[in-house]
């Protein structure tokens, strides 16, 4: 990943601290975006703190732009950030709840595809690889708004893929279970922690895919369930 330029999207995240110094030790050159990042949160020389949200394409496009103009391109895009609601049924699932889940998991991803696409496309390749859910291919009761979220993420990624493939661009995602992450930890007391995935290894996995090792994979969903299984 030497002379590699990445912008990690939830870098500060239970997941997100693992794929960035991830990236780091791998030889890239990090972007992390996340609303309350600082510079600190990263003691490496190659990395620089985006404090920044997703929740508009002009937002997007600001930070892509920043990014561009410093590094001159953006060759990986690992975007991770996403949020959970559970605990009722539809039927019971009010209009806002259903809402922040498309927010949050999918509409993030639209703006952040369309601000960097253009410049991957005009540099003549790039990979994008996203954090979706086991729950968009294996939806459980009560997590409805959720699952449905994460599934239309699966097909937005996948389309990319096939948009973009005369570019050299390559597009995945993976669907991990339940992540082994502190907020998870604390949300779910008393789980068998064995079963869960280590983010270290969801890390390694976008590592590859961004590398050179995983030129081939594209349009693919992938899942990275454990002793979940």
């Amino acid at each position: 990943m030497t002379g590699k330029i990445a912008l990690v999207t939830g870098a500060d995240g239970g997941l997100g601290v693992h794929v960035t110094q991830a990236l780091l030790d791998a030889g890239a050159t990090v972007f992390g975006l996340a609303p309350k990042i600082k510079q600190s949160d990263f003691n490496h020389p190659n990395f620089t703190a985006l404090p920044a949200a997703l929740n508009s394409l002009e937002a997007a496009k600001k930070t892509v732009d920043a990014v561009v103009a410093r590094s001159g391109r953006i060759d990986v895009l690992a975007h991770l950030v996403g949020g959970f609601t559970g605990g009722h049924s539809v039927a019971d699932t009010d209009d806002a709840t259903f809402q922040r889940m498309f927010d949050m998991n999918v509409n993030t991803a639209f703006h952040i595809l369309r601000a960097v696409m253009p410049h991957m496309r005009g540099a003549g390749g790039g990979r994008i690889i996203a954090i979706g859910s086991r729950a968009a291919e294996d939806p459980g009761a009560t997590v409805g708004a959720y699952s449905a979220s994460k599934s239309a993420l699966v097909s937005l990624i996948r389309t990319v893929a096939l948009e973009n493939k005369d570019a050299g661009i390559t597009a995945n995602v993976i669907l991990p279970g339940v992540i082994d992450t502190p907020a998870n930890r604390k949300a779910i007391p008393g789980a068998d922690l064995s079963t869960w995935v280590q983010p270290s290894s969801i890390a390694s996995l976008i590592v590859w895919l961004a590398g050179d090792a995983g030129k081939d994979v594209t349009g693919a969903a992938i899942p990275v369930y454990g002793r979940g299984l």
